[in-house]
C-alpha cells in the first residue's frame, strides 16, 4: 500500500493565508460566530424516534441507491505536461477513458503545473480575462494605467459563478453571466500598501467587484468562446451600482441609513459567490463573506455575522461612510442576500432578495413543485451554521411575454423560509471522529424543514419577521437548527430532485469546547469535507420532511475514513474540499475543489449519482498555481470553469509573481474564464 496523499500547509482549510486574508477577511482565526447552545446531529439521536420507526419513516423518503493528459494554458505553458506527484495512482490502476456515460475520459492525475491541465483528447481556450473590454467606450486593459472608470467597463475580478444562458435570435451566441467575489489588491496594483492604499485603488476595487454580463460567440469547428465587446446585453454591476431591496423586509427601519431613508435602495453587490439559474430565465447571486468589508461593528448581531470591531483590511471605510459601522449602522444588513439579476434586460434594476434570508449566502439553486412554485436551496458558509430553503406561494407562468416575465421576478418575495434539522439513524456511540462507517453501512438519517418565517408572519418566537429575515442567523440558533460543516454550493438533481450540499470542510469539529462528530459530520478535525444527499418526502420539495445520507466522504481514496457510496475507492481520484456543484444531462454531479489538502493543485471532478457506477469519480482538469475551480458550467460539448485567483500564495505580489497564467512571464496573473471541449467535436465524457 503507498503512502496517503501528504497534507500540505498549516492553514485552516487549506487555503494560502494571503487567500483567507482578502477573501474572507480571515474568517477561519476568529471566533465562531454561532456561540448558540443548539444541539448537534449527534447530540439529538438520543431524542430521536427507535431505530425501527426510524427505518420506518425513512422507507418513506428514502434516498435509494440505484441497483496521460495535456495541458494548454495560454502562450508560457502551450505544451505543459501534467507532473503527476510521486506515489499517484502508485500501485493501482489509473482510472481510464470507460466509465459512467459523461464521465469517459482519462482521468486527469493530480499535480502542481502552473496550468489548466485536462484529459487527452481535449482543448481549452481562456474565454475572457479580468480587464477585458465588454463595454462600449472601455479600453483595454493595461495595469499600469488602470482607472475606476476603465475597470467599470471591463471584465471584473476574480470570477466565481458563471451561468450560460441561450440568445434566441443569434446564432452560435450565449449570454455568460459571471460573480465578481473579492479583490486581491496585492496581485493588482504594483507597490500596493496595505496599510495606506490610494483612492484610485480603492475605487479601482469597487469596480472589480459585483457581476459581469457579456455576450460570447462560439466558433462553428471547436468549443472555443470569445467575448462579444460592445454587445447591447454586455453589462457591468460594481460596488456602486444601485440594487432594490424587495420583499417582506424591504422598508424596515433595520435597512434605512442616512442616505436611504427609505430602506429600498442599495449602493452595491460585494463578495459574490456562487449562485443559481432560474426556469424563467434569470440568475441568483450570492452575496457571501460581505462582514469583511465593514469596520467598527458593535452590536450583538455584528458579531454573530463576523463583523469586526477594528478597521478593516481594505479600509474602504477611509473614503466611504457606509463602511464605517459607528456612522452607519444599518449599512451592513442590506448585504448578506441573494440578489436576482434579469440578464435580458441591461436596463433592469437587479434585487435583493430579502424573502431569502440574510445569512453568508454561498449559492441559490431553484427546482419547481409539481405546480410550478420554485424552491430554493441555500447554504451559509460558515464553520458550524446552517441549510436553509425557501418556498414560494406563486406559481412560475411560461412562456417569454412580457406580463410572465413581469409576474416571475416577483417570485422570490413571497413564501416561506425554512431552516433544516438533521438526526442520525444510528448510536451517537459508533461515532468516534474517525470517520468509521457505522453498523448499518451508511451515514444517513431523516430531517424536518423547520419553518421561520411567512411574509409579516413570524414563527420564531421572541423575533419579528423583520429580524428573522435580516438576522436570519439568530432565527436558527432559536429554533435548534443543525451545525454543519460549512454549507457551501447546493444543486437539485434535474434528472431525481434529490439535492446534493458541498460541506466544504470543518477543522474546528472536535476541538476543545466545539462539536465532536456526528452522523451527518463523521469526522474530527475535518480537512477535507463530504458532500450530502437530501430526498424530500415524497419527492415534494415544498414538504417539510426529509431523508438524507452522505453521498460523498472526501479525501484520499487509501483513507479508510473516506466513502464514495460504495464504489471501489481503488477506482477513483483523489478529491478534497468540495465547493461548487454542478449537473450535467446524463446525471452526473461535477464538482469544483477549494483548498485541496492533498498536494495537488485544485480541479473538477464528475462522479456518477445513479446505477452500478454511483460513487463513480474522476478528475476532468486541474487550475494553476494558487488558483480555485468556480463556477462550473457543464454543457453537451462544452465544460466551462472560472479559474479564480491565480497566483494567490503567500509572499506573492505583482513584483514577485507566484503564477504566469494565463499569459506567460512578463504578464500580470489574471483571474480568467476558461473553455474545455472534445478535440473531435463529440459530447464531453462519451
Amino acid at each position: 500500500m503507498r503512502n496517503l496523499l501528504p497534507l500540505i500547509g498549516s492553514h485552516p482549510g487549506g487555503r494560502s493565508a494571503l487567500t483567507c486574508r482578502y477573501r474572507c477577511g480571515d474568517a477561519c482565526f476568529q471566533d465562531i460566530p454561532n456561540t448558540s447552545d443548539n444541539e448537534y446531529a449527534g447530540d439529538i439521536i438520543a431524542g430521536a424516534l427507535s431505530r425501527r420507526s426510524m427505518m420506518r419513516a425513512a422507507a418513506v423518503v428514502t434516498v435509494a441507491a440505484a441497483a496521460g493528459t495535456a495541458a494548454l494554458a495560454g502562450p508560457a505553458a502551450q505544451s505543459a505536461e501534467a507532473a503527476p506527484l510521486a506515489g499517484r495512482h502508485g500501485g493501482r490502476p489509473k482510472p481510464g477513458a470507460s466509465g459512467a456515460r459523461g464521465l469517459r475520459f482519462e482521468a486527469v492525475a493530480p499535480n502542481k503545473a502552473d496550468a489548466v491541465t485536462i484529459p487527452e483528447g481535449y482543448g481549452q481556450n481562456v474565454v475572457i480575462r479580468w480587464g477585458e473590454p465588454i463595454l462600449r467606450g472601455a479600453p483595454a486593459f493595461d495595469p499600469d494605467k488602470q482607472s475606476a472608470k476603465a475597470q467599470a467597463g471591463q471584465f471584473g475580478y476574480n470570477n466565481d459563478f458563471l451561468s450560460l444562458l441561450p440568445l434566441p435570435g443569434e446564432r452560435g451566441r450565449q449570454v455568460l453571466v459571471a460573480n465578481h467575489e473579492y479583490t486581491d489588491e496585492i496581485l493588482m496594483f504594483r507597490g500596493y500598501d496595505p496599510a495606506n492604499p490610494t483612492r484610485e485603488q480603492v475605487e479601482i476595487a469597487w469596480a472589480a467587484h459585483g457581476l459581469s454580463v457579456v455576450v460570447v460567440q462560439e466558433e462553428n469547428r471547436t468549443g472555443k468562446l470569445a467575448p462579444v465587446s460592445r454587445h447591447p446585453l454586455n453589462r457591468r454591476l460594481t460596488a456602486t451600482s444601485e440594487f432594490r431591496l424587495t420583499g417582506p423586509a424591504a422598508g424596515s427601519p433595520l435597512l434605512r441609513t442616512s442616505a436611504d431613508r427609505t430602506g429600498r435602495k442599495v449602493l452595491g453587490t460585494l463578495n459574490n459567490c456562487a449562485g443559481g439559474t432560474t426556469p424563467w430565465g434569470t440568475t441568483l447571486h450570492g452575496e457571501e463573506n460581505f462582514n469583511q468589508y465593514f469596520a467598527n461593528g458593535s452590536s450583538d448581531t455584528d458579531k454573530r455575522y463576523g463583523i469586526g470591531t477594528a478597521a478593516t483590511e481594505r479600509k474602504w471605510e477611509r473614503f466611504d461612510k457606509r463602511f464605517d459601522l459607528a456612522q452607519e449602522p444599518n449599512e451592513a444588513h442590506r448585504h448578506g442576500w441573494v440578489v436576482e439579476l434579469d440578464p435580458y434586460d441591461p436596463d433592469s434594476t437587479p434585487r435583493k432578495r430579502t424573502a431569502l434570508g440574510r445569512f453568508k449566502h454561498e449559492a441559490a439553486q431553484p427546482r419547481l413543485t409539481a405546480d410550478g412554485r420554485p424552491v430554493v436551496y441555500m447554504g451559509d458558509d460558515e464553520r458550524f451554521d446552517y441549510f436553509y430553503k425557501f418556498v414560494s406561494s406563486k406559481r412560475m407562468k411560461k412562456g417569454n411575454s412580457r406580463a410572465a416575465r413581469e409576474h416571475n421576478l416577483t417570485l422570490l418575495d413571497e413564501g416561506t423560509l425554512y431552516v433544516a434539522k438533521l438526526t442520525g439513524d444510528s448510536p451517537a456511540a459508533e461515532f468516534d471522529g474517525t470517520g468509521t462507517l457505522p453498523a448499518d453501512g451508511e451515514f444517513d438519517g431523516s430531517g424536518v424543514w423547520i419553518p421561520l418565517a411567512t411574509g409579516d408572519t413570524s414563527h420564531v418566537p421572541g423575533m419579528t419577521a423583520d429580524e428573522v429575515y435580516v438576522f436570519t442567523r439568530l432565527a436558527g440558533d432559536k429554533v435548534g437548527a443543525t451545525k454543519m460543516d460549512r454549507p457551501e454550493d447546493v444543486e437539485p438533481s434535474p434528472r431525481t430532485g434529490r439535492v446534493y450540499i458541498a460541506l466544504t470542510n470543518n477543522t474546528d469539529r472536535g476541538k476543545a469546547g466545539k462539536a465532536g462528530a456526528d452522523e451527518a459530520n463523521p469526522r474530527n478535525a475535518n480537512k477535507h469535507g463530504q458532500i450530502l444527499e437530501l430526498m424530500e418526502r415524497r419527492d415534494d420539495p415544498a414538504g417539510d420532511r426529509f431523508a438524507w445520507r452522505l453521498f460523498l466522504v472526501a479525501g484520499d481514496p487509501e483513507d479508510p475514513s473516506t466513502y464514495f457510496s460504495g464504489f471501489p475507492k481503488e477506482k477513483v481520484s483523489p478529491i478534497s474540499c468540495p465547493d461548487n456543484v454542478a449537473f450535467d444531462d446524463h446525471g452526473n454531479l461535477w464538482i469544483s475543489t477549494d483548498g485541496n489538502q492533498l498536494g495537488s493543485h485544485d480541479g473538477l471532478f464528475g462522479v456518477a449519482t445513479q446505477g452500478e457506477r454511483r460513487g463513480e469519480l474522476k478528475q476532468f482538469l486541474t487550475v494553476p498555481t494558487g488558483a480555485e475551480t468556480c463556477g462550473p458550467v457543464i454543457q453537451d460539448r462544452r465544460v466551462l470553469v472560472a479559474v479564480q485567483h491565480p497566483g494567490e500564495v503567500d509572499g506573492a505580489s505583482v513584483e514577485k509573481p507566484a503564477s504566469t497564467w494565463p499569459d506567460g512571464p512578463g504578464r500580470i496573473v489574471r483571474p480568467s474564464v476558461v473553455a474545455v471541449w472534445r478535440k473531435d467535436g463529440s459530447d464531453i465524457g462519451v
